[in-house]
């Protein structure tokens, strides 16, 4: 009898949802979105002004940029609790988790450095010298490459993992603020928020292949300022918000041409997809909320109030 008692309590508890977390920089914590429900379940402080979010490959850890506390936060994301911070080098904004699971690389804007930090030992590995105010950070699939984007020298820059040194500076259009590579690893993309593009470099040359430029009707040039994007799993198509335009462009990542466009929260600036990728929540700094975009029928289907000035997204799951 207290065998089946057990067994139907179990059948009865309900089963944990994935979650997306969302980093507040004006509030100094993450609202935590049921996948499931859509709805916030629990608001996590944090040190001050935190944006750049990242799990670790397992899940067990959450790193948080908080830039103006100049720390990388690592919390238990069960609990909730700050269990230490690592020596990141003043004002973190985002960072990059190497495929190793064990080498963080952080953008340093203040002080114009990527710094590599051993999440194990907590030590500095190597502080690289990049271009002026770094933001952008991108590990390629096979862990080969970092690139660091500085937002006021324009470039790309290419940093060996093997030896932690620059091998290439590219130039890219006014203010690049974010950078992917596609999941095969053959280009790069990065956006820049000034121009109001987002160019695709080829890997192996580090070499333009494309420049994507976008136009809304009734919406100012000046305003179309691509930031954050994501990319589908089979490289088919690239989600881009566009900051104060108010809008994600959707885009065919084998052509690059520009299919559609989305209307979402004011300034639109990062995104997390769902586990399966179905779903698609975007950030909006200025309206205090979040986007939840259908991936397939491509139209937003709910909004989410979340704290003041949203700006990072991550999943994490929480069964299976």
């Amino acid at each position: 009898m207290l065998r089946l008692t057990a067994i139907l309590a179990l059948l009865a508890s309900p089963a944990a949802a994935d979650e997306i977390w969302i980093t507040n920089e004006k509030d100094d914590s993450i609202s935590v979105i049921d996948v499931t429900t859509l709805e916030v379940t629990r608001t996590i402080p944090t040190g001050e002004r935190p944006r750049g979010i990242t799990f670790s490959h397992d899940f067990s850890k959450v790193y948080i940029c908080a830039s103006d506390s100049d720390a990388v936060q690592v919390m238990d994301p069960v609990s909730g609790e700050i269990m230490h911070d690592l020596p990141s080098g003043e004002d973190p904004e985002q960072f990059v988790l190497h495929p190793d699971n064990r080498r963080l690389y952080i953008a340093n804007e203040d002080d114009a450095i990527t710094t590599v930090v051993d999440t194990e030992t907590r030590r500095v590995i190597a502080q690289i010298d990049v271009g002026i105010e770094p933001e952008g950070m991108a590990v390629s699939p096979d862990g080969k490459i970092v690139i660091t984007t500085s937002e006021t020298t324009n470039m790309a820059h290419w940093i060996d993992t093997g030896t932690e040194a620059i091998f290439a500076n590219t130039l890219v259009d006014s203010r690049p603020r974010h950078a992917e590579f596609v999941k095969d690893g053959s280009e790069l993309w990065v956006s820049s928020e000034i121009d109001g593009t987002v160019t695709v470099f080829d890997v192996a040359s580090q070499a333009e292949k494309a420049k994507i430029e976008f136009e809304i009707t009734g919406v100012h040039e000046d305003r179309l300022q691509p930031v954050g994007f994501e990319l589908t799993p089979d490289g088919k198509t690239a989600f881009v918000a566009l900051g104060p335009a108010n809008h994600v462009a959707v885009v065919n990542a084998e052509t690059w041409e520009v299919e559609d466009y989305l209307l979402v929260g004011r300034r639109v600036w990062h995104m997390a997809f769902d586990r399966d990728h179905k779903r698609l929540f975007t950030t909006n700094g200025v309206s205090g909320d979040v986007t939840v975009i259908d991936v397939e029928k491509r139209e937003p289907i709910k909004t989410i109030k979340v704290g003041r000035f949203p700006w990072g997204a991550a999943l994490r799951p929480t069964e299976g």
